[in-house]
């Protein structure tokens, strides 16, 4: 039986105010359909109700069969930030928490995920890719017959099957609730009297009870009077609705609500909105200083000028992994960019955009090999709209793909490190698609070609691999780029090592580090390529030189807090210590190889360290235990790589784990336990690795259910 996962839906930070009676109609034409949009003007709602129904369909407490229809969860994929359609497969896939490492299609992917699965796909802001996201829907539907999804947009979809609810702004009681109550929440000393509540009406009325309206101007309460509210409003609506008599009342409605925000700004608040306008997703406040601030916007008023946009809810502050971060509600953003280009200021803007974020990459991927690998980490995953945002720019510019080729170049670490294979390949590829390029720009050519052939590597794809390791190596020298040269030489010899070519693997590796001695390089893949080697020698029987080669590794991790690369030398540690007959040794290196890996969700490091670690519980007598982690390790597998997959010694643990638990349990016992372990979640498999079958507090004294030793030498 495979674990229920509970979804990724957020948590409201405000109330749901009214709405019942829609709320009961989503869930309604959910019954009857396996695809629901619900359409509307911009501001309308759409967005909160989505996500209110979700949780109500995939709340546990639900007694009409709901849980249980979504046992897999309800997941939200936020799409609004998403303008290159090539990238909506892997935008899904990274909402649904989906890693994969192959070249496969990431359709494909998202098809085989979805096809036994039970869940809700909540798909919000898609208007801008309607046709790509309509394609996708079809697919995925008729291929998951247990898939259902609702989704939220200005336009539905328009497929068979499709079932539509238009939503107007709610009826005027409910908008008088939504406006005290966001309201009440910028002054608790709010109130609705009799005094002030046919003014309050007469507001709502007048913003047709669009909530992102009433919301705006809710914001202004604090500071002014209904009536002045009013007055104000009344003073700009024919201005800021000219030139829109063809449009929906609502849609006027709305613009006069946010236009109106605008006239009520200051002009400095109005400058630093419409900067902001050129972020994707969230920013922090040094990006905003740097890329906003000028002559006309010091950059000592930008921290109070987004107070301010705070106040005014224009701007939203968020908790996320890196910190404290900003962001715009989409159409409160599309309202200042438009107002950028009238400023003729957005081309300028957007390269300093794009400068803000190569210069973090650049800090990024120096800071990675230290005590702060983890904060990078989280880090990029927060900044990464940002940065698809600059590689976006950098490739719309004619003379300016180098600096795509260098920031997809030097998120190496990201794309390699982090579980992000593919979309790394695709940014890869799409900067090394200029062939005409200065020669000024080799190097950041270099960098991105010897960084695709790591990548392909890793996917399997030995072909695009080689193609691009041999074009930089042979630059490389031409050029007299020894760095350039040794990275190529090592990505040859991994590329080797995945090969099965162990020989050729030992000989590549051993000349790439001496050639980083040579240059003076010392980071995380001149340590990995150390590693390597030792995977090289280990493999052919040499475990003596293995073991030297990861305990230098480790300790030079050790010393400067690097994670990633050390758990690849814990896990050649424990291959050497299993190999020596101490299981219990190979234990305790593969736990914190495991917890290394989850953490940077790095699927190659984990597949291979539960399916050694799987070897060890045989040879501790717990052939049961070791079956369960083999079936856990087997669907990752499909994600990691035909060409790993096909390797005869990075397959050895595996294979020799089925033979051995396999002749202790049974055929059909040990198929029985494989099936617990495939329908176990990632985070359950990490569980039971770190800590045994019964979590954490059974991993205090952990105690293997020990029968007959056998032995597992390798």
């Amino acid at each position: 039986m495979r674990q229920r996962t509970n979804g990724n839906l957020p948590s409201e930070l405000s109330g749901f105010v009214g709405r019942g009676a829609e709320l009961a109609e989503v869930g309604r034409l959910l019954e009857s359909s396996r695809l629901v949009t619900v359409t509307g003007a911009g501001g309308v709602g759409k967005s909160r109700l989505v996500l209110a129904a979700a949780g109500e369909r995939a709340d546990g407490e639900r007694a009409d069969g709901a849980q249980e229809r979504y046992c897999d969860g309800a997941w939200l994929v936020e799409l609004s930030a998403v303008r290159d359609p090539d990238l909506l497969e892997l935008a899904v896939s990274e909402a649904l928490g989906l890693t994969d490492h192959t070249t496969r299609a990431p359709r494909t992917v998202l098809a085989e995920h979805l096809a036994e699965r039970r869940l809700l796909l909540v798909l919000d802001g898609f208007e801008q890719l309607v046709e790509e996201v309509a394609g996708l829907v079809r697919e995925l539907l008729r291929g998951c017959p247990g898939l259902r999804v609702l989704a939220a947009g200005r336009r539905a979809l328009d497929l068979d099957g499709e079932l539509v609810l238009p939503l107007a702004p709610p009826p005027p009681e409910e908008a008088l609730a939504l406006l005290a109550a966001r309201a009440r929440a910028a002054d608790p000393a709010f109130a609705v009297t009799e005094a002030n509540r046919a003014e309050l009406t007469e507001l709502c009325a007048r913003l047709d009870g669009i909530p992102l309206a009433l919301e705006l101007a809710a914001g202004r309460l604090r500071a002014l009077s209904p009536a002045q509210v009013l007055a104000r409003l009344d003073d700009r609506f024919a201005l800021l609705t000219g030139g829109s008599r063809g449009a929906l009342p609502r849609h006027r409605a709305l613009r006069t609500a946010i236009g109106w925000s605008h006239e009520l700004c200051t002009a400095a608040e109005r400058l630093l909105w419409a900067r902001l306008s050129v972020f994707a997703g969230p920013f922090d406040l040094d990006a905003a200083e740097y890329v906003c601030a000028g002559p006309d916007l010091p950059v000592e008023s930008v921290l109070d000028l987004v107070g301010e946009l705070l106040a005014q809810s224009l701007l939203f502050r968020e908790e996320t992994a890196a910190g404290v971060r900003y962001r715009m509600l989409e159409t409160v953003r599309a309202y200042g960019a438009g107002w950028l280009e009238s400023l003729g200021d957005a081309g300028r803007l957007r390269r300093r955009h794009r400068d803000w974020y190569v210069g973090l990459a650049t800090w990024c991927e120096l800071d990675w090999f230290s005590p702060r690998q983890a904060e990078v980490a989280a880090l990029v995953e927060t900044e990464l709209p940002n940065l698809r945002l600059a590689m976006e720019c950098s490739l719309d510019e004619p003379d300016e793909a180098h600096l795509a080729q260098y920031l997809a170049g030097t998120l190496w670490f990201y794309w390699a490190g982090c579980g992000r294979l593919t979309e790394g390949r695709h940014w890869l590829d799409r900067a090394l698609d200029d062939a005409d390029q200065p020669v000024e720009y080799e190097n950041s050519r270099l960098k991105a070609l010897w960084v695709l052939g790591y990548v392909a590597a890793l996917q399997g794809d030995a072909v695009a691999s080689m193609s691009a390791l041999y074009e930089c190596r042979d630059a490389a020298a031409r050029s007299g780029n020894l760095v350039a040269a040794a990275y190529a030489v090592h990505r040859l010899g991994c590329l080797a090592l995945v090969s099965d070519d162990m020989a050729r693997a030992a000989e590549l590796l051993g000349q790439a580090l001496e050639r980083y001695r040579d240059a003076g390089e010392l980071n995380s893949n001149v340590l990995m390529c150390q590693v390597e080697l030792a995977m090289a020698l280990a493999f052919q029987g040499e475990p003596a030189g293995a073991l030297a080669l990861c305990q230098e590794v480790r300790e030079i991790c050790e010393e400067r807090g690097e994670r990633w690369t050390k758990a690849y030398a814990l896990y050649v540690l424990a291959y050497a210590a299993l190999d020596a007959g101490a299981a219990d040794e190979a234990r305790q290196l593969l736990t914190e190889c495991v917890a290394i890996n989850h953490a940077f969700h790095d699927l190659v490091g984990l597949v291979l360290a539960l399916e050694l670690l799987a070897l060890v519980a045989v040879a501790q007598g717990d052939p049961a235990e070791a079956a369960v982690l083999q079936g856990a390790a087997e669907p990752m597998w499909a994600g990691v790589g035909l060409q790993l997959f096909g390797s005869g010694y990075f397959n050895a643990p595996r294979l020799m784990c089925q033979e051995r638990a396999g002749e202790l349990l049974g055929a059909e016992r040990y198929a029985a336990y494989a099936a617990e372990g495939r329908g176990l979640s990632r985070e359950a498999v990490v569980a039971r690795a770190r800590y045994g079958p019964g979590g954490p507090e059974d991993g205090k004294t952990r105690r293997p259910r020990r029968g007959r030793r056998v032995s597992t030498s390798l």
